[in-house]
């Protein structure tokens, strides 16, 4: 529970109606807000509803008409959602117990930092450090010499194993595995069988990621994976080894990215893409649901409207791909009859 003073002081804005020591406890929709929850509005009309709201906070965007609403607080400011989600953050920080559980089994030689939290069950090998305020949640495993940093949360059941780098402030869902082997053989001609080549690479994870349940990263063969700050991963994502994947870059659910693939700065990648080995991924681009990469090849925005969603297999620009399904349905139409005989 935090004062609007408080929010506002952390989070910006200017408080341009109300009292600013209300305490807000929470967000919530317009319809069902009450005298402690936080609302946004990013519309003149959502605006509207949200001042006629029961909410004892709103935030919206500047220029929007405020009747005097007697202690209702509102907050203006240019990005109400984005504001709105990072005082969802602040209030809904959880207390957890502090130290480890009786059931869980660290090392001796495993450096805690301060107010760390090691749930029942957890696994905490040799030569592990945890940074200050992290959280290791029930089941899960931290493997040999793994680094985490500081205020990261690892949920239950996550497997990290040796040569695992994470920052700070990284989040990992229940049942994630980060570093395993990644798929690498090498095929004997004469005989068929496969023989794995060396999956001894690290992997790096960068501060303020986040990775979604049951996705897994794998470890670089010989070099490194690594995951650049800020990127978000969802649910039952694949990354393959040696993959560079740049800066805030969104991998939504069931993207599957082969191994040594490049994606850049801000590109977002929707359900169920796939991207063959060695691809390029420029900075920006957008690959719609389904959308594949071949091995080898290079997809950028060059020449493309900032926006552009590539679609299709190879991916191309969606416009083009509907221009030429249109034709497709065409040349596919049965000719009529034209009721003559020969």
């Amino acid at each position: 529970m935090l004062r609007v003073s408080e929010l506002v002081n952390e989070l910006g804005g200017i408080l341009v109606n109300g009292d600013p020591t209300n305490l807000i406890e929470g967000v919530n929709t317009v319809d069902q807000a009450r005298w402690v929850h936080l609302v946004f509005a990013d519309s003149e009309a959502a605006a509207m509803d949200a001042l006629k709201s029961n909410a004892g906070a709103v935030v919206l965007k500047p220029g929007a008409e405020v009747p005097k609403l007697s202690e209702k607080c509102v907050v203006e400011i240019d990005q109400p959602r984005l504001w709105f989600a990072k005082a969802a953050k602040l209030m809904g920080q959880e207390h957890f117990r502090i130290g480890v559980h009786p059931a869980a089994t660290v090392a001796s030689d495993a450096s805690l930092g301060i107010e760390v939290s090691v749930a029942a069950g957890a696994v905490i090998e040799t030569g592990t450090h945890i940074g200050d305020r992290t959280r290791i949640e029930a089941g899960a495993v931290i493997g040999e010499g793994v680094r985490i940093g500081a205020e990261c949360r690892i949920y239950p059941r996550t497997v990290i194993y040796p040569g695992t780098t994470l920052g700070n402030r990284v989040v990992v869902h229940a049942g994630a595995v980060l570093g395993a082997d990644g798929f690498g053989y090498v095929r004997d001609a004469k005989t068929g069988a496969y023989t794995q080549f060396p999956q001894q690479g690290t992997l790096l994870i960068e501060d303020d990621v986040e990775i979604g349940a049951n996705s897994t990263i794998d470890r670089g063969a010989l070099k490194e994976t690594r995951i650049r700050r800020g990127t978000k991963i969802d649910n039952l994502v694949h990354v393959g080894h040696n993959c560079d994947i740049g800066e805030d870059v969104i991998l939504v659910m069931g993207t599957g990215i082969s191994g040594s693939c490049t994606v850049g700065n801000g590109a977002v990648l929707a359900g169920q893409v796939g991207v063959g080995d060695h691809a390029t991924i420029g900075p920006g681009v957008i690959l719609g649901g389904q959308a594949g990469v071949l091995s080898g090849k290079t997809v950028t925005n060059e020449g493309l409207k900032p926006g552009t969603v590539l679609w299709g297999t190879p991916a191309r620009p969606l416009k083009q791909v509907l221009r030429e399904l249109a034709v497709l349905a065409r040349l596919a139409k049965p000719k009529q009859s034209t009721g003559t005989k020969d």
